[in-house]
């Protein structure tokens, strides 16, 4: 991308991040901050628009579109612009949601200046930015697959931490209650618990999900 600069799209509901992400972007003389967008659906639209190379993307956006939703529908677009997930989560639930969806790279909102500058330019680039932490869970799972949650099974778990019954479970994610049941014992096997509060708290501490 030598001699072009590398057009950023800031996707985040907080003005004061995007204005913080603005500020320190804007140091970098090989980026150009060529849009912003407060909600996951004004970041697909303008993405869909074109001219971006690097989409900056939030995971919460309050209601509406979640941002690993939104990242599946823009990499989804053939040449369309790489998105960089730059979140406060690092939750084995998050995260996979967020590569699977097709993004580039994951960091957090902690991470520093430089560190955020190089994941840009290695997003842009067409290859993996992660967050040493992040690579290091990913690691985990990859060294201990029979004893890692699925994608799945870390969605219903989730929802069980947020409240929801099996039966708003079946209907969240389009499952039968049997299915939903199923899961909840692979993941009580999994984790070496025997109740619904038992496992929360135990996914919990790990990081599996964020409370």
């Amino acid at each position: 991308m030598s001699g072009k600069a590398i057009r950023l799209l800031l996707a985040d509901d907080h003005p004061v991040v995007r204005a913080g992400l603005r500020a320190v972007l804007d140091t970098e003389p090989d980026f150009e901050v060529a849009g912003e967008a407060a909600t996951a659906e004004g970041a697909v639209s303008l993405a869909a628009a074109g001219g971006f190379d690097v989409v900056l993307m939030d995971l919460q956006f309050g209601a509406g579109l979640h941002g690993s939703e939104a990242t599946a529908t823009i990499t989804a677009v053939p040449d369309g612009p790489r998105v960089l997930i730059l979140t406060t989560y690092d939750s084995d639930a998050d995260i996979l949601a967020a590569v699977e969806a097709g993004a580039s790279g994951y960091l957090l909102k902690d991470a520093p200046p430089q560190e955020l500058a190089a994941a840009v330019r290695t997003a842009a680039a067409g290859r993996s930015a992660l967050a040493p932490s992040v690579a290091h869970r990913l690691m985990d799972r990859m060294r201990t697959p029979a004893e890692a949650l699925t994608r799945r099974e870390l969605e219903v778990l989730q929802l069980v931490g947020e409240g929801l019954s099996n039966l708003q479970i079946s209907k969240r994610l389009f499952l039968s209650q049997a299915t939903v049941k199923s899961h909840l014992v692979h993941i009580y096997a999994k984790l070496g618990v025997d109740s619904r509060t038992s496992a929360v708290a135990a996914a919990t501490a790990r990081r599996l999900i964020r409370r």
